[in-house]
């Protein structure tokens, strides 16, 4: 009888040894990273109102107080520029790094929003390392600002080009012919134009289905891809001022910094509701508080503390690290022709810093998660 407990025992140990969890292999941690991030890609492609509104506000700020500003604010001779160049010019790095800004604070509210229904238990409780995890949904954020980006960078460049003007002819009151002109980049507008009145059209009334609404917003897209592709031959327009491949590794290095941040930040916000009020108080201190509106030469000649502060804001070194990159350089030459990677060293750490601590807070046994009952709510 002793025997056959032994051999049962044995058995039973066996059956464990066999149920045991594999080893996770490369394909595994692949296509774990490509569903987190695929999955932060088509959360951006479905709110679409996020799109629009992460456009919204660089484009304000570049067509109406940028050119307001021109004239009042002059921007002397700094690097990376080899002369001067008109203040829209300028704050098109700090625009950048506004998208960047705004989207890793977008990816933070989301974090909040899946920790109270329960989404971040989920996906915690996987058998991938939970920096694993973080860093792939922070990876798929970042991509989404670098598309957002990249389409605020292509409309500064039609914006900036010399594009012809047209003219419509037309009979006055009087019997003159007159003409109404306008500038060539209005033609360009026609297709999101017509998708944004068809997008308005069926939020008022839900003729369209979800579906039909994917649909046409691929056919838009490719529709306007198009265009800018025959406007650009058609016009013969220059390759754009600044070097929008170099700025690639920029754009991924500040988001990865900006986007770690914001990880940390929706550890610490503890429900959705405190979210619009810590944002405020992180979001506009950092922009305004940086070198994205106006060197910090101007800063420093009427603030010496505001000066400091800048020195050790995160978000000025990513604008200047997207800045420099845009003109294909890393940082300024030094009198002894050295490069200074200043800029580069400071993203890097800031990003390290604020990863690690974000993996340490989204730790049940450790971090403040812990304290609030676990990763799936508040406690």
């Amino acid at each position: 009888m002793n025997v056959d407990i032994v051999r049962a025992d044995m058995g039973l140990q066996a059956q464990y040894v066999n149920d045991a969890p594999r080893p996770l292999g490369l394909l595994g941690y692949l296509a774990c990273f490509r569903g987190i991030v695929w999955r932060e890609v088509l959360r951006f492609l479905h709110q679409r109102e996020r799109f629009f509104s992460a456009l919204v506000r660089p484009l304000v700020w570049l067509f109406i107080f940028a050119a307001g500003f021109r004239t009042v604010l002059g921007v002397s001779i700094i690097p990376p520029y080899e002369t001067y160049v008109l203040y829209e010019v300028y704050v098109v790095p700090g625009l950048v790094g506004m998208i960047l800004l705004f989207n890793a604070m977008q990816s933070s509210l989301s974090m909040v929003y899946d920790r109270e229904t329960g989404a971040m238990r989920t996906l915690l409780v996987s058998p991938f390392p939970r920096s694993f995890l973080l860093l792939s949904k922070l990876i798929g954020g970042v991509t989404v600002a670098a598309i957002q980006a990249y389409v605020f960078l292509a409309i500064f460049f039609f914006w900036e080009a010399d594009v012809p003007t047209y003219s419509i002819p037309y009979d006055a009151s009087n019997g003159s012919i007159s003409a109404i002109e306008f500038p060539g980049q209005l033609l360009l507008l026609v297709v999101p134009a017509l998708y944004l009145a068809l997008h308005i059209f069926n939020a008022a009334t839900d003729k369209f289905s979800e579906a039909a609404m994917s649909r046409a917003l691929w056919i838009a897209t490719a529709l306007e891809l198009a265009v800018l592709v025959v406007a650009t031959l058609h016009w013969q327009l220059s390759p754009p001022s600044m070097n929008y491949i170099t700025v690639l590794p920029a754009l991924l290095l500040a988001g990865l910094m900006l986007g770690s941040i914001s990880l940390f930040l929706s550890s610490v916000i503890k429900q959705l509701e405190n979210f619009a009020g810590v944002m405020n108080f992180v979001i506009f201190p950092m922009f305004f508080a940086s070198s994205a509106l106006y060197p910090l030469w101007r800063v420093r000649e009427s603030s010496p503390l505001l000066y400091e502060i800048c020195r050790l804001n995160p978000f000025t070194y990513a604008v200047e690290l997207i800045r420099f990159a845009l003109y294909g350089q890393i940082g300024p030459r030094l009198e002894d022709g050295s490069l200074d990677l200043t800029n580069l060293y400071v993203v890097l750490g800031y990003t390290v810093f604020f990863l690690g601590a974000a993996v340490y807070a989204y730790n049940p046994s450790k971090g403040l998660i812990a304290r609030r009952g676990g990763p799936g709510g508040a406690g």
